[in-house]
Parts: C-alpha cells; sequence; structure tokens
C-alpha cells in the first residue's frame, strides 16, 4: 500500500490523543475500512497492525499512567512486532502513525498508549504468535466533540500540545537554505506525538538529508524513544511526499536512528 500522504498529511493538523469515549459501537463501514488498512500498510514485514472490534475495555482496565484511564472505546488497534528486529520500535511507531492518521481521516479519535496497558491481554485478543510482542495499543472509537473537564485535567489543559521550536531540534544547514520540502517535513516531525510530549527527537539536515537521532540514550516512561522518532520518521515522509519529494530511510546505530534521503523531485 502506498502512502495516502494527502488525506495523511490534513490529519498530521486534526489528530489529538483522546482518552474518554463514547461507547456506542463504531460504525461497521469504518471499521472494515480501518481493518483493511492495517491488513494492506505493511511498510515492514517485522511489524504489523490488529484491530480488535471489542474488549477494549480488558486492554486498559487498572492502567492509569501519567494521564489518566482510558474509558469506554469500543474497539483497539494492537502494534505487533517481531521482538528479534534490532530495529522494531521505531518501525512500530512508523507505521502505527499511520494507522492512526488513516483513523483520524475517518473521524475516529485515538491515543497513543505504550507504556499503560495490559499486554498479556492485549496479546490474547490479538492473537500474537510465539516471537512476537505488542508493543503499544490505540483505543478507537467516537468521542463527544467537547472536551469533559476530566480529560482536561488528565491532559493538563492542552500543555502537551506545547512543542519545541525548530532552532531546539534541528543542526545542520542553516534555515535560510532549506527548500520548501524540507521546511514542510520538519514541522511536521515537530508535532509529532511523543510519550507524556517528551519530544526526544533531533534533526541533523544535510543537503538532501534528514537524520533523526534521540537526545540521550535513557528512556524514560517505560517507553522507548525509538518508538517516539518512528513516528517523526512518518510525520517527515508524509510531508515530503506532499511537496513532491521521495525518499528512501536508512536505519542506523544508535543514538542515530535512521536517515531520509532523496531520491527524487516530482515537483520544482
Amino acid at each position: 500500500m502506498e502512502i495516502p500522504f494527502s488525506r495523511w498529511y490534513a490529519a498530521i493538523v486534526r489528530r489529538r490523543s483522546r482518552r474518554l469515549f463514547d461507547p456506542k459501537p463504531v460504525d461497521p463501514y469504518l471499521l472494515a475500512r480501518l481493518s483493511a488498512v492495517c491488513e494492506e500498510f505493511r511498510p515492514f514485514t517485522e511489524v504489523r497492525a490488529v484491530l480488535v472490534g471489542d474488549s477494549s475495555d480488558k486492554v486498559f482496565k487498572g492502567a492509569i499512567g501519567h494521564y489518566g484511564k482510558i474509558k469506554g472505546a469500543p474497539a483497539f488497534i494492537a502494534f505487533v512486532g517481531n521482538m528479534e528486529d534490532p530495529n522494531i520500535q521505531e518501525k512500530v511507531g512508523y507505521l502505527g502513525e499511520g494507522i492512526i492518521l488513516e483513523a483520524t481521516s475517518l473521524n475516529l479519535s485515538t491515543c497513543w498508549v505504550g507504556g499503560f496497558f495490559r499486554p498479556e491481554v492485549a496479546a490474547s485478543l490479538a492473537i500474537i504468535k510465539e516471537n512476537e510482542k505488542v508493543f503499544a495499543v490505540t483505543p478507537v472509537g467516537y468521542v463527544m466533540e467537547a472536551w469533559s473537564l476530566e480529560e482536561k485535567i488528565m491532559t493538563g489543559f492542552g500543555w502537551t500540545h506545547k512543542r519545541k521550536s525548530l532552532t531546539e531540534l534541528v543542526t545542520g544547514v542553516e534555515e535560510l537554505k532549506w527548500p520548501l520540502w524540507l521546511k514542510a517535513a520538519l514541522e511536521a516531525a515537530r508535532v509529532a506525538p511523543s510519550a507524556v510530549n517528551r519530544q526526544p527527537w533531533r534533526f541533523k539536515v544535510e543537503t538532501h538529508s534528514i537524520t533523526i537521532s534521540v537526545d540521550d540514550l535513557k528512556d524514560t516512561f517505560n517507553i522507548p524513544k525509538r518508538l517516539d522518532c518512528g513516528i517523526a520518521m512518518l510525520h517527515i515522509e508524509i510531508a515530503s511526499l506532499y511537496c513532491g519529494v521521495q525518499g528512501k530511510w536508512e536505519f542506523l546505530e544508535p543514538p542515530d536512528v535512521a536517515r531520509f534521503k532523496v531520491e527524487r523531485f516530482d515537483k520544482g
């Protein structure tokens, strides 16, 4: 499946993490569309997404975490990967964010959950293989348009949307020399979701490439920083495609994560 970059680029701006859901079932047509994307979007053979149409409360029951409980979601998606792959965390982030952006484009709400859920329950419901693990999940469903007081309290009344400036995150070629696609790619990466909004990614810019690394090798909140960087990787590629630039990812050794190298310009 090719990345539907126009649809997902619009979803990057719209996506917000939500935790309190309306328990009514999701429209079967939308579930079918989302399930099809889970099957078809397989950028890496070592990671996959599994949509489970019920039993969400079993996965999130008792899992409070830093933002409070997930409540009422009628379905969830498990992001499953091969534990033997050294790059599995970034691959999970990349694939999972694609599924979450697809859900957003269908007007369904989601929330990345990487450290506070019941992995054994998720694994049994997603039916994983012996060498696999559920690395993260997301609830899926409808929410009320207005945020409840409890949800505002749990999310810090919007502080999670504060982002570091590109000046803090980027080294290499000076900003005045950035082409449009590069500026768009970095802005898209900058607004990517991360655990407790920690924004662990750093970007080194060269003439035709962007290298992502982590700020340090100490993971926090029981969630690897490389998973967050995988989310930023997809945002970079989506924005690049939207601007007519095609590239390819090369995985790197820590503290670097991956390098996006331009292969073709389809637009001026």
